[in-house]
């Protein structure tokens, strides 16, 4: 009897043991009960439209929705007030998870699909409020996961502001605060889905400034010495430069001042550029040849020059093994459908990029898997690849077809279009890193194609030097 009853007793614990944990299937059905709390923190961010390191209350409310789920926070990491690390587990694997949040200057725009300010400063024209609120359903789903079913291990958020042009991962990764992690994920908003091997330009930029001598622009234009010209004549002799470049290469610029009135000479101007290619060693290259460009006009323009270095990135390093998990995840997930009311708006949206009609096949297939891709924009997410076995994806939170960093994709991201794309990264990362937690194998796999990759000769310098964060670049 008295076997019977401790064997009764047995099973019962057990079971009680199996009904306590999660399955994946359980998980993702977590995650999609949680939907409307997501999409609304992701709608908070993107009515803030906060620029990078200036990203206060979008960081506070993502640390706070960490902190709620049980996540162990740290705050202003690496000298960044904006940045931060939230952390829940003990022990290896270390797996990350990138979020940015920060938005795009002059980039106004309603959740309408016509061009029209929403009267602020800034918006989310590359989807950083999808980005960093996708990446914090995932750390919390992965973490319920973790808890439920006893498995050790460690996921850690990592809050990257100002990816923008600031390059915030740069500082952190320069930190050492990735040099415990086993495996770092990301992803980004864009107009398909895509698990794809994937590729940046390497990238740097600074702010030239010319200072001159004010004077009467007609009274006595002789004891002037225009900043302006130095500006224009550096541009001038950049834009020469191109010529003798590879043809890889992209060089971009923007002046930011250049006087306040005809008739006075500018005694201040600056300009801000970029110079980007898919080799670093080619992009230091490039941006000493615009340094020597801007001493000969300072030079030639009887005025001084100095240049502040705002941001400095490294081209994207692949892993393959990492990848094709990740494309499997994406697949297993789907991509989204549009209700009627979606296929209105996208419609439109659709036209006013010279459209027929929205292209509702790509809005819900996956993109065919490639081991090979072109770069075309820039990241500081390529700093942490060189640190980390890294690997990343996309999801079609914009109408397909739209570009980044239009009033588009800014108007999608604000819609229930941007919140559906950014459920399915969340469901893909943490299928992702339920997956590495359970094999140990392939992320042991993982870091051997990352050390074959880097090269056995690899040293971490920084394109951005020494500098301090550029807290005040969007100022």
């Amino acid at each position: 009897m008295k076997s019977k009853l401790l064997s009764s007793l047995f099973t019962l614990l057990i079971a009680i043991g199996i009904q306590g944990q999660k399955n994946t299937t359980d998980i993702l059905a977590d995650l999609d009960q949680k939907t409307a709390t997501y999409a609304d923190i992701a709608q908070k961010i993107w009515d803030l439209a906060e620029m990078g390191y200036l990203e206060e209350k979008s960081a506070a409310l993502l640390k706070k929705t960490l902190s709620d789920a049980g996540f162990t926070i740290n705050s202003g990491v690496a000298g960044i007030p904006t940045a931060f690390t939230a952390t829940y587990g003990n022990g290896a694997p270390v797996i990350a998870i990138m979020g940015e949040y920060d938005a795009l200057p002059g980039l106004s725009q309603a959740a309408v699909p016509e061009k029209k300010s929403a009267g602020k400063v800034a918006g989310h024209a590359c989807g950083h409020h999808l980005f960093g609120t996708a990446s914090t359903a995932a750390a919390i789903a992965i973490k319920d996961w973790l808890k439920a079913n006893k498995v050790k291990g460690t996921i850690r958020f990592y809050g990257t502001p100002a990816e923008e042009g600031g390059s915030g991962k740069v500082y952190m990764v320069r930190e050492g605060l990735f040099d415990d992690v086993d495996v770092a994920l990301h992803w980004h908003p864009g107009a398909r889905n895509a698990a794809s091997a994937g590729a940046a330009l390497a990238n740097k930029s600074a702010k030239f400034r010319f200072y001159g001598v004010s004077a009467h622009a007609a009274g006595s234009p002789e004891k002037g010495r225009s900043s302006l010209d130095g500006v224009e004549a550096m541009n001038m002799m950049v834009n020469m430069m191109r010529e003798h470049v590879p043809e890889k290469a992209r060089i971009h610029y923007v002046i930011t001042s250049g006087g306040k009135a005809p008739n006075v000479v500018p005694d201040f101007a600056e300009v801000y550029y970029y110079a980007r290619h898919n080799s670093r060693a080619v992009v230091i290259e490039i941006f000493d040849r615009i340094v020597k460009a801007a001493e000969g006009a300072a030079m030639g323009t009887g005025t001084t020059m100095d240049y502040e270095m705002i941001g400095g990135t490294h081209e994207l390093l692949p892993n393959l093994t990492l990848q094709k998990l990740m494309h499997d995840n994406l697949s297993k997930i789907g991509g989204i459908e549009y209700n009627e009311e979606e296929k209105v708006f996208a419609d439109k949206i659709a036209k006013s990029l010279g459209q027929e009609q929205a292209d509702l096949v790509t809005a819900k297939n996956v993109q065919p898997y490639k081991t090979e891709a072109k770069a075309y924009g820039s990241t500081d997410v390529g700093d942490v690849s060189f640190a980390v076995p890294t690997v990343g994806m996309s999801t079609a939170t914009w109408v397909p077809g739209t570009p980044a960093h239009s009033w588009q994709a800014v108007a999608a991201g604000g819609t229930t279009i941007g919140q559906k794309g950014m459920m399915v990264a969340a469901k893909t990362l943490t299928l992702t890193a339920i997956g590495l937690f359970q094999d140990n194998a392939l992320v042991k796999k993982a870091k051997e194609e990352f050390l074959e990759r880097r090269g056995p000769d690899f040293q971490y310098i920084p394109l951005l030097g020494d500098r301090a964060p550029a807290l005040d670049y969007r100022k």
